[in-house]
């Protein structure tokens, strides 16, 4: 299934007149500067400076969406509502997405219709807020910005947090189906692999997963029992499109670092990592930032892995954990 959501944004007017309006919140500098348009309109990517000062702006939906259990409790940015990643974004049951009818009741109780913009952020370097802006996108709805840094830019410049949780009335709005333009599945990622499909894939993790060096970060519990990467993947890590402040690079930087490596969207591009929350953040580079034409395999290393006769490519030659 497949549906189309015409989303509107606030006419030049109004949101001069939400720009001038008095806020609750007060700015950490005198010299920060007015949001720009694209900040307000066309960027994926809303500054710390723009949010505080527009954080009453009730067109605005602010979402944290964070791994660590209890974070959003002990303290959040003012406004915020929360969305618990591994209940409310993805089917409890089945390695999936959350269904449509789930995700579109959390939409509504969230107060979220066309007419509002969604900010989301959250911890890790936006990785699992990056993983619901996908998920947002894959049912339709691509009114959805991140919070660039995430918590850990505005907390390290030390903007107000909050233990009080927001609420809104309830939307009626209706998604009708998925968008398959987002996502890609194992079907999709086999004859990449085998040489059969004019696609980039773009492996997002630490050269030493991709080498398979190592199965999977330190601590990490989801795992493939091999090692290396899909054959034909080229290897972009995505901590090298980040500043150290968690904010992106600016995309001229960005296009270059792409470029680089083959990729500079003359083709369709299939990202993918373990299981797909860090390559949501490329995704979100390289379809939002750069306009790419981009699709997100959420199955990732731990499906293909771990899926009998398919090949792999295994620089380090690890077999089993060991060589």
């Amino acid at each position: 299934m497949s549906f189309r959501m015409n989303l509107r944004f606030a006419s030049a007017a109004a949101i001069a007149l939400l720009l001038s309006a008095p806020t609750l919140i007060t700015p950490v500098s005198a010299n920060t500067q007015p949001a720009t348009k694209a900040e307000t309109r066309e960027s994926p990517l809303v500054t710390t400076e723009w949010l505080e000062k527009n954080i009453d702006d009730p067109t605005i939906r602010l979402v944290e969406v964070s791994v660590e259990p209890g974070l959003f409790e002990r303290g959040h940015i003012p406004g915020a509502q929360n969305i618990v990643w591994h209940t409310d974004l993805v089917d409890t049951v089945k390695r999936d997405i959350a269904t449509p009818e789930n995700f579109q009741e959390l939409v509504r109780k969230l107060g979220i219709d066309k007419d509002k913009t969604v900010v989301l952020y959250g911890d890790n370097n936006n990785w699992f807020a990056a993983w619901g802006a996908w998920v947002f996108a894959s049912y339709g709805f691509d009114n959805v910005k991140l919070l660039d840094g995430g918590r850990k830019k505005w907390e390290a410049e030390k903007r107000p947090l909050s233990t009080k949780a927001a609420s809104f009335p309830a939307s009626t709005i209706t998604l009708t189906g998925a968008n398959p333009k987002t996502r890609a599945r194992l079907a999709d990622v086999v004859p990449i692999a085998k040489g059969d499909a004019d696609v980039t894939l773009v492996d997002i993790r630490s050269a030493d997963e991709f080498n398979g060096k190592i199965f999977a970060p330190p601590g990490s519990a989801e795992l493939s029992i091999r090692a290396g990467h899909v054959p034909n993947a080229k290897n972009v890590p995505w901590v090298r499109a980040v500043n150290e402040d968690g904010s992106i690079k600016p995309v001229e930087e960005l296009r270059k670092l792409y470029a680089d490596a083959g990729i500079d969207g003359s083709k369709p591009i299939v990202v993918y990592c373990r299981i797909g929350e860090r390559s949501s953040h490329t995704w979100f580079v390289l379809s939002k930032v750069l306009g790419y034409d981009v699709r997100n395999y959420d199955g990732s290393w731990t499906e293909y892995g771990n899926t009998v006769g398919l090949p792999i490519t295994n620089v380090a030659g690890t077999v089993w954990g060991v060589k």
